[in-house]
């Protein structure tokens, strides 16, 4: 794996593997564009299926 992500203290971070050491990355490199926290955001559900459809729309309201 060349990147992970943690979930600590309520927030998402990407650390991308660079000399055989992890780093934290500002962004995801994978996934470009991801707003991590935005993410992070939905997290909170109830169970997963509602934080998937609810991010989903989140991102087709956004495309418009």
């Amino acid at each position: 794996m060349r990147e992970v992500w943690f979930w600590r203290r309520g927030q998402l971070t990407a650390h991308v593997l660079s000399d055989e050491v992890y780093a934290e990355a500002r962004e995801s490199e994978v996934l470009s564009g991801i707003d991590l926290a935005e993410l992070a955001s939905y997290l909170d559900r109830p169970t997963a299926s509602q934080a998937i459809r609810e991010y989903r729309a989140a991102l087709q309201a956004r495309r418009g």
